[in-house]
């Protein structure tokens, strides 16, 4: 059985807000009683793509860290900066900045969905290509998650829905033909939702600095009062892949 926690949309920016937020929720991961497998943050790390707000990412994320912690890039986030501040690399690159990671049997691809200068996403040839290597490489024999940003989906909101991945169908083409792929793996909508993309599980994790209102929750886009979300991922034996989500 893997286990793993997820957060998303921490927007750090410098402020004593932002940054309390997502210290409270890596607190409380690093405090819990049973082990996780990894952390999962699916983009948005910083808000202006900042190599200040890289360097207090990593301290946030990385420091006293008890498991892997396995990121991708939003909207929000600057490849050249995030790849030195963050990542810790040697030369800044406007590259995907697509990983493969092993977590117990477990292959999980963190993909670059970022489309720079949009907010709309875009996983783009690039992308495709490294991914089906890697499905290659595995032959079908591991099972695989998939996690990115930007949401393929409706989010029925009609304005984060402006916002969403573009050119979806060679993503559903993808999952399509590789039946070891359990699930996908999100953030962006600062909602936790639940859906399916291409007949496998999507799971949408909620954000740490704010929460979106839905359209019938009341005027604004974001509420800032909501605690801070988080998801956990339970994968277990027969690749059935199950969430439940929390506030801190």
């Amino acid at each position: 059985m893997l286990v793993l926690a997820q957060i998303s949309d921490l927007h750090l920016d410098g402020t004593a807000r932002a940054t309390e937020r997502a210290e409270r929720v890596m607190d409380h991961l690093r405090a819990l009683p049973g082990p996780l497998d990894a952390l999962l943050v699916t983009g948005d790390i910083a808000d202006h793509g900042a190599e200040a707000e890289y360097k207090e990412a990593a301290r946030v994320l990385f420091t006293d860290a008890p498991w892997p912690v396995l990121t991708c890039p939003g909207n929000h986030d600057v490849r050249g900066p995030y790849r030195t501040a963050l990542l810790g690399e040697d030369a800044p690159s406007e590259a995907p900045v697509n990983r493969a990671h092993r977590v117990g049997g477990t292959e999980i691809l963190m993909l670059d969905s970022s489309l720079p200068g949009s907010d709309e996403g875009l996983l783009d040839e690039e992308t495709y290509a490294w991914a089906e290597n890697r499905l290659a490489a595995l032959g079908g024999t591991k099972p695989v998650l998939l996690s990115f940003h930007h949401h393929p989906v409706r989010m029925h909101h009609p304005r984060l829905d402006t916002w969403r991945l573009r050119q979806p169908g060679p993503l559903a083409e993808l999952v399509e033909r590789h039946p070891e792929i359990v699930g996908l793996i999100i953030g962006h909508a600062h909602t936790p939702a639940a859906t399916t993309f291409a007949g496998r599980p999507l799971i949408v994790g909620p954000g740490v600095v704010s929460t979106l209102r839905l359209p019938w929750e009341g005027e604004g886009l974001v509420d800032l009062d909501a605690p801070v979300g988080l998801a956990f991922h339970v994968l277990d034996d027969e690749r059935r892949l199950t969430t439940h989500f929390r506030v801190v």
